[in-house]
């Protein structure tokens, strides 16, 4: 039947063909969920009760008045922090391990490797590397008289610092490959012509690599950025929000008022308002990156 059809019918009918049910799937599973969960942030559904009542934006306003909601947002600034400095890591890593560095496939496995485990069993591992008593760090550092007792996941001050170096372990191969992936791309030519011309290796780097890997930058930005606001295995496995919620993160006060305290109403609000945080930073920093970039 369809053979019958002019040729530029069977076209369109097998493009639409093909468009409609990954179109479909999106529909249903995405934006449906994401309006679904705009309109319960309105209400004071408990996650059982059939009635739903409309309370306008109480849920919004308690998430931004309420300090112990809010507030939490601090804990995801050193995750961020470290992972700029992961992606600077991965940069410099990329750059070593795509000359002809002797062993630079092995290396290049040796750091993409912690990626590829599973988050909660890299916590795990961990949970064994920071323990005070019997801990694998403080026995090293006690050996190296630089003190044995520090508690890395019991100190209010740096115990998010602790939680995102662990981050930095696991993802930075994955930029790394990213980054390495990128400047093999860029043709060998331009570092030739630039030598002939004088120019010192930080002078390629700055007019060379980065111009031509800036895209890749800012795609790695928006991927440390979203892991940063969205981070939830560590904290959750390694010390449940503790000492005394110093490393509890949003999406574990979103998960802890949804299932914990049956407030799914305030829950979708707090999920909104992450929505919201995220979208605005990526802007935020996308604007500065393109004005630097100009």
């Amino acid at each position: 039947m369809l053979s019958r059809l002019p040729f530029e019918t069977q076209k369109r009918i097998i493009i639409i063909s093909f468009i409609a049910l990954p179109l479909l799937l999106l529909l249903t599973f995405s934006y449906y969920p994401a309006l679904e969960l705009i309109r319960l942030s309105f209400t004071n559904w408990d996650g059982m009760s059939q009635e739903k009542d409309w309370i306008g934006f109480s849920n919004y306003r308690e998430v931004f008045t309420n300090p112990e909601i809010f507030g939490v947002f601090k804990h995801n600034v050193a995750y961020f922090v470290v992972g700029v400095v992961q992606n600077i890591a991965a940069i410099y890593f990329a750059i070593v391990l795509n000359g002809k560095l002797k062993g630079r496939y092995f290396f290049r496995l040796l750091l993409f490797l912690p990626y590829i485990l599973n988050g909660v069993a890299v916590a795990y591992l961990f949970g064994y590397v920071f323990d005070t008593t019997d801990g694998s760090l403080n026995f090293l550092l006690g050996k190296l008289g630089l003190g044995s007792e520090t508690s890395w996941l019991g100190s209010e001050s740096f115990v998010n610092y602790t939680l995102a170096s662990i981050g930095f372990w696991r993802f930075m191969g994955f930029n790394m490959v990213i980054y390495l992936a990128a400047l093999q791309s860029i043709p060998a030519d331009l570092y030739e012509a630039a030598s002939i011309d004088g120019a010192n290796n930080w002078q390629k780097f700055r007019f060379i690599t980065v111009p031509n890997i800036y895209k890749i930058i800012e795609l790695n930005l928006f991927l440390t950025v979203t892991g940063a606001l969205e981070v939830f295995d560590l904290p959750f496995v390694l010390t449940n929000g503790g000492p005394a919620g110093a490393s509890e993160t949003f999406v574990m006060k979103i998960i802890e008022t949804a299932f914990q305290f049956n407030n799914y109403g305030l829950a979708s609000a707090m999920s909104v308002v992450l929505l919201i945080a995220v979208v605005a930073v990526l802007s935020i920093q996308r604007y500065f990156l393109n004005r630097g970039r100009g």
